[in-house]
């Protein structure tokens, strides 16, 4: 066999191996499938006393090859695939001994299903084992028994959220749940798989109540069928009321629902939506692959300025197990920005033990000496091209020959604030979007005298804190804020003319953004919205610049800047804005709103600001949450000329 391997140990034991040649992760192709059904015939034909199934890889399995489904052209390939992975994985649970998956890092779709198939799950206690069942990101649900085995283990509630939403769960909270029967460090986890497996305790039963919910499906259904209409609409994303259907009509049986259209496998697969969640997983893929083969680790970050922005990229860059020292004028305007860290560990970290080691890691440096010592220095203070300039040309003095020099600007250009540099091709942008934590995207600038090695190692940085990383030459704006700029201009525009801003938001909202023009504007704060506009305005043919919005003047003025302030074109109550009912709007409001970003797109793609446009299309939909059912705005103005 090429990807699996067995042994049988003195204690009559075997040990299953995943080891898929040829590649770095275990992913199940037809042909790993076909070998694990066959090893599985050979082993049962052994009569050993059990099994531990493990992998030979730094993870265990990452779930079906794309790459398989993705070569699909009819969905009678995908049910035969579907099926083929059905009975491997019922094989597993139909063997006449105790079975335990041994599961180390990431546990995947089809890879956590293997392990719901098993008798026991031992996990390795570490902060890359993740376990998920993503499906629902590709438009599809989880099609080897996952939907049909999971809600029986931890309860309906527990794992439709998992299901529907695709989140990933690490191995404590797995064992809290019951989905994981223990979770140890590695220096056990071989052995506590053994006794597990050997000794075969009770498996945990589920508790009265949640089998109880298992009995009321229909008022399970109807309450988070309310919780998805809030994040998705059927017509765009149908696979999470698919995967509610098929739960409550057919036990989660993608057979038993082959004839029902609202959640038959074929439906799903033919749907364009899946198409495009499947092409946008490879364009991130892509994204992800750009540090491939660049030999460059940050160790030390220096983040001069502990403002928002700055703040939040420090204790992200702490948060992923990097030492950070963060600079101010003085401890007093570093204090805040320890504060919201500490916050953003105990969301994300939860163990006192990590939130401890991550705040260690974040240290407050007023007089800049870590500046010295740093692998990347990244200056993220206010936007002005004189006090970056000053402050650039004492960090060029302070750095080491090696580090990366990065700012964070957002309008200014790369090459005005390099021109006071001994070294102009030293500096490169790393452009954050806010919130840091939230947003996946990251620009990285480069300017036409950058060096390319630091350009690189820049990028290889921001995938190291588990970043997209988006490459754009210096240009006003770069990519995302360039492209943003005409469109909330025309938004304004059309609110001065009489359009309520929740028609605007409504109609936007229904197209497939995230939020609307509006509330994104207020959300980002009037005052930034209004110096990234004159940053990026256009001179006429006459070279007079366009005139800001009326309205953003007034409310820029009179310190309403949106969600900070509590009043912006909207209230805001709870860090969520007050909106009354949206007026009438049709599909030509749509067209007026969206046509100058799909203008600007262009733009921005003949003139080679991104190096193509699929990489347009991913800044787009990770930078600003451009409909990603449509796959991006050039393959959707492309699709529209079909």
């Amino acid at each position: 066999m090429k990807h699996w391997r067995w042994e049988k140990d003195r204690q009559d034991l075997v040990w299953l191996t995943f080891d898929k040649q040829g590649e770095s992760a275990n992913t199940f192709s037809r042909e790993a499938l076909e070998e694990l059904s066959a090893a599985l015939d050979e082993i049962k034909s052994a009569s050993p006393k059990a099994l531990v199934l493990r992998s030979g890889k730094d993870s265990f399995i990452a779930g079906a090859d794309i790459n398989t489904f993705a070569s699909f052209t009819k969905a009678e390939e995908a049910v035969a695939f579907t099926r083929l992975g059905w009975d491997t994985v019922q094989k597993v649970r139909d063997l006449p001994f105790p079975t335990t998956a041994m599961i180390n890092g990431f546990s995947m779709g089809g890879g956590l299903e293997l392990s719901l198939a098993c008798t026991y799950r031992v996990a390795l206690d570490d902060p890359k084992t993740r376990l998920a069942f993503p499906e629902v990101m590709l438009g599809i649900w989880p099609l080897w028994h996952g939907l049909q085995w999971l809600p029986k283990l931890i309860g309906p509630a527990a794992a439709l959220d998992m299901i529907l939403t695709g989140k990933p769960i690490d191995a404590k909270r797995a064992q809290r749940m019951g989905l994981v029967t223990q979770a140890v460090p590695l220096r056990i986890l071989e052995n506590t798989a053994r006794i597990v497996t050997l000794e075969a305790p009770k498996p945990r039963e589920l508790p009265f109540i949640q089998k109880l919910l298992l009995s009321f499906r229909g008022i399970v259904v109807s309450q988070a069928r309310k919780q998805v209409a809030k994040r998705a609409r059927k017509e765009h994303y149908p696979a999470p009321y698919a995967i509610l259907d098929a739960w409550q009509k057919y036990d989660g049986d993608p057979f038993l629902a082959a004839n029902d259209p609202s959640c038959s496998m074929t439906a799903l697969f033919e749907h364009p939506t899946t198409r495009n969640l499947i092409r946008i997983f490879f364009l991130q893929e892509r994204m992800k692959g750009l540090a491939k083969g660049v030999d460059f680790k940050a160790r030390h970050v220096h983040v001069v300025g502990a403002g928002v922005m700055g703040g939040d990229i420090a204790a992200l860059c702490a948060m992923r197990g990097i030492t950070v020292t963060l600079q101010d004028t003085s401890p007093e305007r570093i204090a805040p920005a320890v504060e919201r860290a500490a916050k953003l560990f105990q969301r994300r970290l939860r163990e006192p033990r990590r939130i401890r080691d991550a705040m260690d890691r974040l240290i407050p440096d007023v007089a800049g000496a870590g500046a010295a010592k740093a692998d990347v220095i990244i200056e993220a203070i206010f936007e002005d091209l004189k006090a970056k300039r000053e402050l650039f040309a004492n960090l060029e003095a302070a750095a080491r020959p090696d580090a990366v020099l990065a700012s964070n600007t957002s309008s200014l250009k790369l090459a005005d604030i390099a021109a006071g540099f001994r070294d102009p091709s030293r500096l490169v942008g790393i452009h954050f979007f806010n919130p840091v934590p939230q947003m996946m995207l990251v620009e990285v600038v480069n300017a036409p005298g950058t060096n390319p090695d630091h350009v690189k190692n820049a990028i290889a940085f921001v995938r190291q804190i588990d970043k997209l990383p988006l490459p754009v030459k210096d240009s006003p704006g770069f990519l995302v804020n360039r492209v943003l700029g005409p469109y909330m201009q025309n938004a304004f525009r059309m609110l001065e003319e009489g359009a309520k801003p929740e028609t605007l938001d409504a109609a936007m909202e229904a197209f497939g953004m995230p939020m609307g023009p509006i509330e994104l504007a207020d959300t980002v704060g009037l005052d930034i919205c209004l110096h990234a506009g004159k940053q990026l305005a256009k001179k006429d043919a006459r070279g007079n610049e366009p005139e800001a919005p009326e309205i953003l003047l007034n409310k820029v003025a009179l310190g309403q800047l949106g969600r900070k302030s509590g009043q912006g074109i909207y209230r805001w109550e709870n860090n969520k804005p007050v909106k009354g009912q949206p007026g009438a709007w049709d599909q030509r409001t749509v067209e007026a709103l969206i046509q100058p970003y799909l203008d600007e797109t262009r733009r921005v793609l003949s003139e080679g600001i991104v190096p193509d446009g699929e990489l347009i299309d991913a800044g787009l939909i990770f930078g600003t949450g451009f409909a990603p059912f449509r796959g991006g705005p050039l393959h959707y103005l492309s699709e529209q000329k079909k």
